[in-house]
């Protein structure tokens, strides 16, 4: 799934990282606790979290997701959106909680990945 698709889906608003729209997601990771991320999370994920504070960035970027999704209309601060813009991230907002857009992602098609696989 490309990124533009889960901007659509999830009725989305882009922050930073345009020029990754047509980026391939394979699976979606929703998680509030960074260590689960570390621990589950593999190649071409999207991260969804309610959590709004720089140590998201810096997790995703250690675990080489390019794209985060703030859930429940939550919204960065500037230092945290100029932290993924240095590391060429896209950021999005969703008004959605994160069972609803993890579920709307689930249903068209996006996998997630646990530690069964």
């Amino acid at each position: 799934m490309k990124v533009r698709e889960i901007i659509d889906i999830l009725d989305a608003e882009i922050l930073t990282g345009e020029e990754n729209l047509d980026m391939e997601i394979k699976s979606a990771c929703g998680a509030d606790l960074m260590s689960d991320v570390m621990a589950y999370v593999k190649e071409n994920v999207v991260l969804l979290t309610g959590l709004v504070n720089p140590q998201v960035i810096r997790t995703a970027e250690m675990m080489d997701i390019s794209v985060v999704v703030f859930v429940r209309g939550k919204r960065p601060e500037k230092n945290i959106i100029s932290l993924a813009e240095e590391a060429g991230m896209t950021i999005l907002t969703t008004k959605h909680p994160m069972f609803i857009a993890c579920g709307k992602l689930y249903s068209k098609g996006l996998q997630g990945r646990g530690v069964w696989d």
